[in-house]
């Protein structure tokens, strides 16, 4: 667990959560986000006002849609940003923009959060270069409790019960180190895709009617015909009807490791607690 402690530059620098050029806290900045992840931490650290422009797909807080849209993960448009004369621009590591801005002198700074504890560190780091040291340990701090109350209202007869994310077509699924399996576990429910591979990796669909899961969740753009796949009729979490099918909104707030990483704790258990009872937990 990350304890909430100032972290210096150096050291973030070491842990590949800080990357590209350092930034000084500023009073008022200019900034641009590339990761719908990084837009609602910048927010949440207070910060909102001074985003300047956004990746297409951030869409929370809703004062963000009125921004100026620089493109994506792999198409940003570089001379777009260089319009906006940002002093801070925010990225993912897989994003292809970061070299070329740092050619172009644009201040770049690269988080990776993949795992709760790397959510975590890029809080903090952000907070440092914001000028919102206090108010990022805060932050993790709240989404720890948060994590703690959704768990303890996961009723006992939940626990334990094992579980399908799905994330996207493929199907590609969260195994158990990705941060949504992280939160899974979180609340006492048992992943059937482990974290031998990928992150979130393409699944073969035969592997889940083998193992079974008592639970499902996922897109419900991916899951309304899941009935028709090959041995899907069968599973208990069909039979039972135990399946969380989320609209685009909650997959957003699930798919993203950001500041609202509690919020989606919570709201998976309210899907939970929504489904019927099913016959082998009647008493």
């Amino acid at each position: 667990m990350i304890k909430p402690l100032q972290a210096s530059g150096s050291a973030l620098a070491m842990l590949g959560l800080l990357g590209g050029m350092a930034v000084p806290a500023l009073a008022q900045h200019r900034i641009v986000t590339l990761s719908p992840s990084l837009t609602e931490a910048v927010c949440a650290l207070g910060h909102c006002a001074e985003l300047v422009g956004t990746d297409r797909y951030s869409r929370w807080p809703g004062t963000v849609a009125q921004l100026p849209k620089v493109g994506g993960l792999q198409d940003a448009q570089i001379e777009h940003i260089v319009a906006l004369r940002p002093d801070m621009v925010l990225l993912g590591p897989r994003s292809r923009a970061g070299e070329r801005l740092t050619e172009l002198g644009v201040p770049v700074q690269t988080f990776d959060a993949r795992t709760h504890a790397d959510l975590k560190r890029m809080l903090l780091a952000l907070g440092q270069s914001l000028g919102e040291t206090a108010r990022a340990q805060a932050l993790v701090q709240r989404i720890d409790a948060e994590l703690d109350a959704a768990a303890r209202r996961v009723p006992a007869a939940l626990r334990g019960r094992s579980v399908y994310v799905e994330v996207g077509i493929g199907p590609t699924a969260a195994s158990t180190k990705s941060f949504i399996g992280e939160t899974v576990a979180r609340l006492g429910l048992v992943n059937i895709v482990n974290g031998d591979g990928s992150l979130f990796p393409r699944v073969n669909p035969e592997m889940v009617v083998r193992r079974s899961p008592d639970l499902i969740i996922g897109p419900a753009s991916t899951l309304h015909n899941m009935a028709d796949r090959p041995g899907w009729r069968g599973l208990p979490a069909l039979r039972q009807q135990q399946v969380c099918q989320l609209d685009e909104a909650r997959m957003d707030l699930l798919s993203r490791p950001g500041p609202r990483l509690g919020e989606a704790a919570q709201m998976l258990v309210d899907c939970l607690l929504a489904l019927p009872t099913p016959p082998t937990l009647s008493r």
